[in-house]
């Protein structure tokens, strides 16, 4: 009887775990994109002008339209954290100052994490975000007004930024501040990586349909993207790239309409610049994965997450205690 327990005890394990991965492990495994072939003219073109890109020139345009107390002083960036933020959402900014932002170190590799805004609406609300840049130096502040509208042009300026004044971060991780992200983890995979460039890594959307409804937010007119479907692209909630991949990417966008969602702008961008994006089921994407201190310990990213899960979550998955089968 005993014995017969333990096996339905087994069993049960290892059907949750395979309802649980199962799909995620498929998509990883058998949907991956092939690479893609950069014998293209423009390819070669967009990925050899990357190599060439001019820091100096950047420089003297950037500090015209981004304001930023925030330095990339170390000189050996690891892991550089640019998370996307509304300018009035200061208190979920210092929660990821308190827990997982928290990071600077982790296996003995520099981890910077950082903040992107555009401008505040609010004369007041501005003000504080002044005091709160100065006070933190975390703070990258396009000059542009901060809207749904916007969001394509904040990324943009994010990775123009991790590209001129950071341009030693070996890897971007660019995230949204609902995102719980599991540092170690993340730093771990990234050190198993035998290929160490055109990574771009993340939840991959396969043929996503571009929004062709003129009432919605994210409407794409057909002029600016006739294709039927997008590239696959990673979801927009948290993905990671080398930096080659951000000078790629940037080199890239001068011919990709900024009306196009931040993600598919991306994935767009990659593809001209023949990179094929890497799926990970350890990317939640738009998922809120259900609390466990060892799951959340082994996945990248959980979205959609309360103040309180941020808490519990970082205090429990940061004792230093080792999970079991």
């Amino acid at each position: 009887l005993r014995t017969h327990q333990w096996c339905f005890i087994l069993f049960n394990v290892l059907l949750f775990h395979g309802l649980l991965f199962g799909t995620d492990l498929l998509e990883e495994y058998f949907l991956r994109s092939l690479p893609l072939p950069y014998t293209d003219a423009k390819t070669l073109e967009i990925r050899e002008r990357a190599k060439q890109l001019d820091l100096d020139a950047l420089k003297a345009n950037l500090s015209s339209t981004v304001s930023s107390a925030a330095t990339c002083s170390h000189p050996q960036v690891f892991l550089l954290i640019l998370v996307c933020s509304s300018p009035g959402n200061r208190t979920r900014r210092d929660v990821i100052r308190q827990t997982w932002g928290n990071v600077t170190d982790s296996r003995g590799y520099t981890v910077l994490t950082l903040f992107a805004l555009g401008k505040a609406a609010s004369v007041s609300t501005q003000l504080q975000i002044n005091e709160e840049s100065q006070r933190h130096r975390d703070i990258i502040e396009g000059s542009f007004m901060d809207s749904p509208q916007t969001q394509t042009q904040k990324l943009l300026m994010s990775l123009e930024w991790a590209v001129t004044l950071c341009p030693h971060a070996r890897y971007i991780l660019k995230t949204d501040e609902d995102v719980f992200v599991s540092v170690p983890s993340l730093v771990g995979y990234l050190l198993s990586l035998t290929q160490l460039e055109d990574i771009y890594i993340g939840r991959v959307i396969h043929q996503g349909v571009p929004d062709r409804d003129p009432r919605s937010s994210g409407f794409v007119p057909p002029h600016q993207y006739p294709e039927e479907f997008y590239p696959d692209y990673c979801d927009g909630r948290a993905f990671a790239m080398s930096q080659d991949v951000a000078r790629k990417v940037f080199v890239a966008a001068r011919e990709v309409p900024l009306s196009v969602p931040s993600d598919i702008f991306v994935g767009i961008c990659a593809e001209k610049a023949g990179i094929t994006p890497i799926h990970s089921s350890r990317f939640s994407g738009e998922k809120h994965i259900s609390y466990n201190p060892c799951c959340y310990k082994f996945i990248f990213t959980s979205s959609n997450m309360k103040e309180d899960e941020l808490f519990k979550a970082w205090k429990e998955t940061s004792d230093g205690k080792d999970c079991s089968l």
